[in-house]
């Protein structure tokens, strides 16, 4: 069988891409020792009300951890519990989430927090606030006929 010389070229341009694809995802895996989260924490999502944190949505001062607070927000039916919550410049703040009902996602628009909410399982994200104003909270994953009414906000203040 004859191949065209630009057949053989890309061939093993295709060959060589795939070859270097694995080799960086092997040494990453087995030498740098990245993997998925295996120690994801889960909730029963028909007692999220009756189990702590989410018994009491908002904002909490924590003591001795390397954050300051404690964002706790529930999402259900096309709602996040706080609607609104004021949270004070520069402070280190881990946001946790979850869902009681289906899939939702939690996007803090004009910053790199973007989580998905599934049922059963315990979002977090850790951040610090350093710029004062509104940061809008919306659904990035379809939920249903309600999904573009499902916002939140959070201000930062001085």
């Amino acid at each position: 069988m004859h191949m065209h010389k630009l057949e053989k070229i890309w061939l093993t341009f295709g060959i060589s891409c795939l070859v270097i694809f694995l080799a960086v995802i092997g040494v990453s895996a087995f030498y740098l020792g990245n993997k998925p989260p295996s120690c994801l924490t889960t909730i029963n999502p028909e007692k999220v009300d009756e189990t702590k944190p989410f018994d009491k949505p908002g904002l909490h001062k924590v003591e001795g951890k390397d954050w300051d607070y404690e964002l706790v927000y529930v999402a259900a039916a096309f709602s996040y519990s706080p609607a609104k919550v004021e949270v004070p410049l520069g402070a280190k703040v881990k946001v946790i989430a979850t869902t009681k009902d289906v899939v939702h996602g939690f996007e803090m628009a004009g910053t790199n927090v973007n989580m998905m909410l599934e049922p059963g399982y315990v979002s977090e994200y850790t951040t610090t606030f350093d710029k004062a104003g509104e940061y809008l909270i919306v659904c990035n994953e379809y939920c249903g006929a309600g999904h573009h009414l499902m916002s939140s906000m959070i201000e930062v203040v001085k």
